[in-house]
Protein backbone atom coordinates (compact mmCIF):
# COMPACT_ATOMS: atom_id res chain seq x y z
CA UNK A 1 0.00 0.00 0.00
CA UNK A 2 1.52 3.03 -1.02
CA UNK A 3 1.53 6.60 1.25
CA UNK A 4 -0.36 9.05 -0.15
CA UNK A 5 0.49 12.26 -1.93
CA UNK A 6 -1.13 15.60 -2.54
CA UNK A 7 -0.17 17.54 -5.59
CA UNK A 8 0.33 21.45 -6.22
CA UNK A 9 0.79 23.28 -9.53
CA UNK A 10 2.58 26.94 -8.92
CA UNK A 11 3.39 29.50 -11.72
CA UNK A 12 6.26 30.91 -11.18
CA UNK A 13 7.24 34.86 -12.30
CA UNK A 14 11.09 35.51 -13.64
CA UNK A 15 12.22 38.32 -15.41
CA UNK A 16 12.14 36.84 -18.60
CA UNK A 17 8.78 34.79 -18.62
CA UNK A 18 6.33 32.34 -16.45
CA UNK A 19 7.39 28.74 -15.46
CA UNK A 20 4.81 26.10 -14.58
CA UNK A 21 5.76 23.77 -11.54
CA UNK A 22 3.98 21.13 -9.67
CA UNK A 23 5.17 19.82 -6.59
CA UNK A 24 4.01 16.41 -5.31
CA UNK A 25 3.84 16.31 -1.25
CA UNK A 26 3.86 13.34 0.92
CA UNK A 27 0.97 12.52 3.13
CA UNK A 28 2.87 11.60 6.22
CA UNK A 29 3.59 14.94 8.19
CA UNK A 30 6.91 13.97 9.83
CA UNK A 31 8.36 13.67 6.31
CA UNK A 32 7.72 17.20 5.26
CA UNK A 33 10.72 18.13 7.12
CA UNK A 34 12.73 16.20 5.03
CA UNK A 35 15.02 17.74 1.94
CA UNK A 36 13.13 17.86 -0.76
CA UNK A 37 14.10 16.38 -4.44
CA UNK A 38 14.05 18.97 -8.00
CA UNK A 39 13.84 17.39 -11.23
CA UNK A 40 15.17 18.65 -14.44
CA UNK A 41 13.43 17.39 -17.07
CA UNK A 42 15.32 16.20 -20.81
CA UNK A 43 16.02 18.37 -24.08
CA UNK A 44 12.35 17.40 -25.38
CA UNK A 45 10.79 17.06 -22.29
CA UNK A 46 8.18 18.56 -19.26
CA UNK A 47 6.63 17.83 -16.23
CA UNK A 48 3.96 16.00 -17.94
CA UNK A 49 6.53 13.41 -19.93
CA UNK A 50 8.13 12.60 -16.25
CA UNK A 51 4.56 10.88 -16.45
CA UNK A 52 4.54 8.76 -12.94
CA UNK A 53 7.79 9.18 -12.19
CA UNK A 54 7.60 11.96 -9.55
CA UNK A 55 4.70 10.76 -7.17
CA UNK A 56 6.58 7.21 -6.96
CA UNK A 57 9.47 8.55 -5.86
CA UNK A 58 7.94 11.19 -3.27
CA UNK A 59 6.01 7.61 -2.57
CA UNK A 60 9.21 5.42 -1.84
CA UNK A 61 11.58 8.35 -0.41
CA UNK A 62 8.70 9.78 1.67
CA UNK A 63 10.27 13.29 0.27
CA UNK A 64 8.70 16.81 -1.34
CA UNK A 65 9.02 15.79 -5.45
CA UNK A 66 9.50 19.54 -7.33
CA UNK A 67 9.45 19.46 -11.17
CA UNK A 68 8.67 22.58 -13.63
CA UNK A 69 8.80 23.15 -17.34
CA UNK A 70 11.70 25.25 -18.38
CA UNK A 71 10.93 28.35 -20.20
CA UNK A 72 10.10 27.36 -23.66
CA UNK A 73 8.92 23.98 -22.81
CA UNK A 74 5.57 22.76 -21.80
CA UNK A 75 3.24 25.01 -19.78
CA UNK A 76 5.77 27.41 -19.29
CA UNK A 77 6.02 30.91 -21.65
CA UNK A 78 7.79 31.25 -25.02
CA UNK A 79 11.60 31.22 -25.11
CA UNK A 80 12.50 34.44 -26.27
CA UNK A 81 14.46 33.77 -29.18
CA UNK A 82 17.04 30.94 -29.57
CA UNK A 83 18.40 29.25 -26.95
CA UNK A 84 22.05 30.32 -26.22
CA UNK A 85 24.99 27.96 -26.20
CA UNK A 86 25.25 28.23 -22.18
CA UNK A 87 21.41 27.44 -21.66
CA UNK A 88 22.75 25.03 -19.45
CA UNK A 89 24.67 27.16 -16.74
CA UNK A 90 21.80 29.56 -17.80
CA UNK A 91 19.26 27.27 -16.20
CA UNK A 92 21.22 27.32 -12.77
CA UNK A 93 22.04 30.94 -12.46
CA UNK A 94 18.91 32.72 -14.09
CA UNK A 95 15.96 30.15 -13.76
CA UNK A 96 16.55 27.67 -10.89
CA UNK A 97 17.84 31.01 -9.03
CA UNK A 98 13.97 32.05 -9.16
CA UNK A 99 12.34 28.61 -8.63
CA UNK A 100 14.22 28.37 -5.29
CA UNK A 101 13.88 31.63 -4.12
CA UNK A 102 9.92 31.53 -5.43
CA UNK A 103 9.70 28.00 -3.67
CA UNK A 104 11.70 28.76 -0.06
CA UNK A 105 13.83 26.23 -1.15
CA UNK A 106 16.85 26.25 1.62
CA UNK A 107 18.26 22.68 1.09
CA UNK A 108 17.77 20.31 -2.04
CA UNK A 109 18.37 17.17 -3.89
CA UNK A 110 18.62 17.66 -7.55
CA UNK A 111 17.82 14.90 -9.97
CA UNK A 112 18.19 15.27 -13.96
CA UNK A 113 17.52 13.33 -17.30
CA UNK A 114 19.69 13.33 -20.14
CA UNK A 115 20.57 17.42 -21.04
CA UNK A 116 18.64 17.93 -17.27
CA UNK A 117 21.60 15.85 -15.42
CA UNK A 118 24.17 18.38 -16.87
CA UNK A 119 21.42 21.10 -15.25
CA UNK A 120 20.74 19.44 -12.24
CA UNK A 121 25.37 19.42 -11.80
CA UNK A 122 25.43 23.07 -12.48
CA UNK A 123 23.11 23.84 -9.81
CA UNK A 124 24.80 21.37 -7.23
CA UNK A 125 27.71 23.18 -8.17
CA UNK A 126 26.41 27.00 -7.98
CA UNK A 127 24.32 26.32 -5.08
CA UNK A 128 26.88 23.85 -3.34
CA UNK A 129 26.00 25.31 0.00
CA UNK A 130 22.10 24.15 -0.44
CA UNK A 131 22.84 20.57 -2.69
CA UNK A 132 22.91 17.44 -0.79
CA UNK A 133 23.08 14.96 -3.18
CA UNK A 134 23.08 15.10 -6.87
CA UNK A 135 21.54 12.08 -9.43
CA UNK A 136 22.15 11.83 -13.10
CA UNK A 137 19.52 9.79 -15.24
CA UNK A 138 21.28 9.57 -19.07
CA UNK A 139 23.20 12.40 -18.39
CA UNK A 140 25.44 13.94 -21.56
CA UNK A 141 28.84 14.67 -20.19
CA UNK A 142 30.22 15.80 -23.23
CA UNK A 143 29.58 15.83 -26.72
CA UNK A 144 30.54 12.09 -28.28
CA UNK A 145 30.38 10.80 -31.84
CA UNK A 146 27.48 8.92 -30.50
CA UNK A 147 25.31 11.66 -28.98
CA UNK A 148 25.10 13.49 -32.35
CA UNK A 149 24.75 10.40 -34.59
CA UNK A 150 21.25 9.58 -31.69
CA UNK A 151 20.17 13.19 -32.49
CA UNK A 152 20.40 12.76 -36.31
CA UNK A 153 18.33 9.69 -36.09
CA UNK A 154 16.09 11.35 -34.04
CA UNK A 155 15.66 14.26 -35.83
CA UNK A 156 15.31 12.18 -39.19
CA UNK A 157 12.24 10.42 -37.39
CA UNK A 158 10.46 13.84 -36.36
CA UNK A 159 10.25 14.74 -40.27
CA UNK A 160 8.15 11.94 -40.50
CA UNK A 161 4.02 12.37 -40.03
CA UNK A 162 2.73 12.76 -37.43
CA UNK A 163 5.67 12.41 -35.44
CA UNK A 164 5.93 16.74 -34.66
CA UNK A 165 2.25 16.39 -33.59
CA UNK A 166 3.28 13.84 -30.63
CA UNK A 167 5.42 16.82 -29.24
CA UNK A 168 2.68 19.54 -29.65
CA UNK A 169 0.28 17.57 -27.33
CA UNK A 170 3.05 18.09 -24.29
CA UNK A 171 4.13 21.53 -25.70
CA UNK A 172 1.74 23.43 -27.99
CA UNK A 173 2.71 25.89 -30.41
CA UNK A 174 6.23 25.77 -28.96
CA UNK A 175 7.15 22.56 -30.51
CA UNK A 176 9.08 23.30 -33.33
CA UNK A 177 11.18 25.68 -31.19
CA UNK A 178 11.27 22.67 -28.59
CA UNK A 179 12.46 20.27 -31.46
CA UNK A 180 15.03 23.00 -33.39
CA UNK A 181 16.34 23.80 -29.57
CA UNK A 182 17.97 20.23 -29.14
CA UNK A 183 18.71 19.72 -32.77
CA UNK A 184 19.85 23.05 -33.74
CA UNK A 185 21.99 23.61 -30.22
CA UNK A 186 23.75 20.36 -30.43
CA UNK A 187 24.12 19.88 -33.67
CA UNK A 188 26.12 23.06 -34.11
CA UNK A 189 29.57 23.43 -34.62
CA UNK A 190 30.13 26.31 -31.95
CA UNK A 191 28.65 24.05 -29.20
CA UNK A 192 30.87 20.52 -30.44
CA UNK A 193 33.56 21.81 -27.70
CA UNK A 194 30.92 22.06 -24.28
CA UNK A 195 31.54 19.54 -21.73
CA UNK A 196 29.87 19.44 -18.27
CA UNK A 197 33.27 21.21 -16.62
CA UNK A 198 32.59 24.19 -18.11
CA UNK A 199 30.15 25.13 -15.82
CA UNK A 200 31.28 22.85 -12.97
CA UNK A 201 34.28 22.81 -11.20
CA UNK A 202 33.72 20.65 -8.72
CA UNK A 203 30.84 18.76 -6.78
CA UNK A 204 30.92 18.75 -3.28
CA UNK A 205 27.97 16.91 -2.65
CA UNK A 206 27.65 12.52 -3.32
CA UNK A 207 26.72 11.81 -6.66
CA UNK A 208 25.28 8.53 -8.22
CA UNK A 209 24.95 8.75 -12.26
CA UNK A 210 22.43 6.16 -13.89
CA UNK A 211 22.70 5.35 -17.33
CA UNK A 212 21.76 2.79 -19.37
CA UNK A 213 24.49 0.24 -20.94
CA UNK A 214 22.70 0.80 -25.09
CA UNK A 215 21.99 4.67 -24.39
CA UNK A 216 22.11 5.89 -28.18
CA UNK A 217 22.65 9.12 -26.92
CA UNK A 218 26.42 8.39 -24.85
CA UNK A 219 28.72 5.55 -23.88
CA UNK A 220 29.41 4.82 -20.20
CA UNK A 221 32.02 7.39 -20.22
CA UNK A 222 29.75 10.15 -19.64
CA UNK A 223 28.75 8.66 -15.70
CA UNK A 224 31.80 7.83 -15.35
CA UNK A 225 32.66 11.49 -15.70
CA UNK A 226 29.97 12.97 -14.21
CA UNK A 227 31.03 10.66 -11.04
CA UNK A 228 34.44 11.85 -11.03
CA UNK A 229 33.27 15.31 -10.21
CA UNK A 230 32.37 14.04 -6.57
CA UNK A 231 35.88 12.69 -6.26
CA UNK A 232 35.71 10.05 -3.93
CA UNK A 233 31.61 10.57 -3.25
CA UNK A 234 30.69 10.02 -6.75
CA UNK A 235 29.17 6.12 -8.13
CA UNK A 236 27.92 4.61 -11.30
CA UNK A 237 25.31 2.29 -12.06
CA UNK A 238 25.16 0.90 -15.58
CA UNK A 239 21.83 -0.59 -16.02
CA UNK A 240 21.51 -3.45 -18.51
CA UNK A 241 19.46 -3.92 -21.43
CA UNK A 242 18.42 -0.30 -20.66
CA UNK A 243 18.59 2.32 -23.41
CA UNK A 244 18.14 6.59 -22.62
CA UNK A 245 15.27 6.34 -20.22
CA UNK A 246 15.92 4.13 -17.48
CA UNK A 247 13.23 5.71 -14.87
CA UNK A 248 10.62 4.47 -17.74
CA UNK A 249 12.64 1.51 -19.02
CA UNK A 250 13.11 0.03 -15.56
CA UNK A 251 11.48 2.11 -12.83
CA UNK A 252 11.59 -0.23 -9.82
CA UNK A 253 15.29 -0.35 -10.35
CA UNK A 254 15.71 3.18 -10.91
CA UNK A 255 13.40 3.83 -7.31
CA UNK A 256 15.44 1.29 -5.69
CA UNK A 257 18.77 2.41 -6.07
CA UNK A 258 17.77 5.90 -5.31
CA UNK A 259 16.19 5.15 -2.26
CA UNK A 260 19.11 3.15 -1.00
CA UNK A 261 21.44 5.85 -2.22
CA UNK A 262 19.57 8.63 -0.25
CA UNK A 263 19.30 6.78 2.75
CA UNK A 264 22.92 6.51 3.08
CA UNK A 265 23.98 9.80 2.03
CA UNK A 266 20.89 12.27 2.45
CA UNK A 267 18.77 13.17 5.27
Amino acid sequence: MHPPVSTETLWIDTPHGRLFSCRWIPGVASDKARVPIVLFHDSLGCVALWRDFPQRLCQVTGREVIAYDRLGFGRSDVYPGQLPLHFIRDEAERFFACVKAALQIERFIVLGHSVGGAMAATCASVFAQSCTALITLSAQAFVEDRTLQGIRVAQVHFQQPGQLERLEKYHGDKASWVLSAWTGTWLSQDFQGWNIEHGVDVIHCPVLAVHGQHDEYGSALHPMRIARLAGGRGDCLILEDCYHNPHREAPETVLGAIVDYLDTVAR
